[in-house]
């Protein structure tokens, strides 16, 4: 189990979870499905950069959490004091920003897998739509 394809997804790592419900494929093994210069392949690499983007933020939204709730434990049991300069307000909002970048992170990711799905599947290919006939020459002559 050595191949980074086939590993298990930790359950911190949103993008990686999104990628392999949504595509059934380890972020790591989408690259190796297509020709390397291909335009699958491309769409491919913003699969797993975008994975990537969002379990990053999903760490960082982690570690803020976990800071501010060690703060809290220990002004609750009286080890620190309530620093007056609004640290936990700061806090607070560093958590909020955190979680709107989460969403857009997730709306991002889901975006490019659908656009990587769309040239992925093999749908039958689409045609433009028919052009009109051209007018007989009757036709013209009338008007």
């Amino acid at each position: 189990m050595n191949d980074p394809s086939q590993q298990p997804v930790s359950g911190t790592t949103p993008g990686h979870q999104l990628v392999v419900k949504t595509l059934d494929t380890h972020p790591n093994g989408l690259r190796s499905l297509h020709s390397r210069d291909s335009a699958e392949a491309e769409l491919a690499g913003l699969v797993v950069r975008a994975a990537l983007h969002l379990d990053q933020v999903q760490k960082e939204l982690v570690d803020r959490c976990t800071w501010a709730a060690n703060d809290l434990t220990r002004v609750a049991a009286g080890a620190t004091s309530v620093n007056s300069l609004g640290i936990l307000q700061n806090s607070g909002l560093q958590i909020d920003l955190l979680a709107a970048r989460r969403a857009d992170a997730t709306a991002h990711l889901k975006s490019v897998m659908a656009a990587y799905q769309s040239a992925t599947t093999s749908a039958e290919p689409r045609h433009p739509s028919p052009l009109p006939a051209p007018m007989s020459t009757a036709s013209r002559r009338s008007r």
